[in-house]
């Protein structure tokens, strides 16, 4: 495997797409990041995406596609619900070492591989928190904390409102990464963002170097304060969607 190559090819990308430039020391982080990743996936499948040119693709890439919703506003603190193996948090806390990051994994091996890669690449202000969404949300330490929650793949639009609007002070905006589904969801879930507090903002298309699939950022803004009683009991925001 040729990482030069590689990463050559998603420096060009990442600029040309989403107009994000790497430091040095950045892409190093990067292709320790990818190598553990491979390395701890033939233990642990932490992710069906295996081979180091769909990492950098559908994995790092689209991790900085969440740069279109903000532009040259990156958050001061941002959450990531249902991070998985880091994404995107922990590829945005590369390229903006400043801001405060909080990861939030249900799965034990992926909230720990996380912490791993933190301690490894040595990032400051970034917490892994091994919880549920529902249960992450109640905490009065988080609840309207954070300027921008994001979460990728997690649940439709309708549940995933419910995980996030309560993360986000008032002024502040949450970002779902979707596929082709995420038009439709978003306007399914108007009635729930409304309820927490939250009205859509804008669509955002994605387009990846050779994936074919239409992605979409989801963008809402937090206009009121989410009533106390949300996000409800783990479970109940999945089989009872607002």
């Amino acid at each position: 495997m040729v990482y030069n190559q590689l990463m050559d090819s998603l420096i060009a990308d990442a600029r040309t797409l989403f107009n994000v430039n790497f430091t040095a020391r950045q892409m190093m982080g990067l292709i320790t990041y990818e190598k553990e990743l491979i390395e701890w996936n033939q233990k642990f499948n932490l992710t069906a995406i295996r081979d180091a040119e769909s990492i950098r693709v559908k994995h790092f890439l689209d991790s900085y596609s969440c740069v279109l919703a903000w532009k040259a506003a990156p958050p001061l603190r941002l959450v990531d619900v249902g991070t998985g193996a880091g994404f995107p948090g922990i590829p945005l806390k590369i390229i903006y070492p400043s801001m405060h990051v909080t990861l939030v994994e249900s799965v034990g091996k992926k909230a720990m591989f996380c912490q791993h890669i933190v301690s490894k690449l040595g990032l400051e202000n970034i917490n892994i928190v091994h919880a549920r969404a529902e249960d992450f949300g109640q905490k009065p330490e988080y609840r309207e904390s954070f300027d921008w929650a994001v979460a990728r793949a997690v649940a439709h639009m309708s549940i995933l409102s419910e995980y996030l609007l309560p993360l986000v002070k008032i002024g502040g905006h949450v970002l779902a990464q979707k596929g082709e589904s995420g038009p439709a969801e978003a306007q399914t879930a108007e009635k729930a963002m409304k309820i927490l507090g939250g009205k859509l903002k804008q669509l955002v298309p994605v387009n990846l170097p050779g994936v074919a699939d239409d992605r979409f950022l989801v963008v809402i803004d937090k206009v009121a304060a989410t009533p106390a009683n949300y996000p409800r009991k783990a479970g109940i925001p999945a089989k009872t969607p607002l």
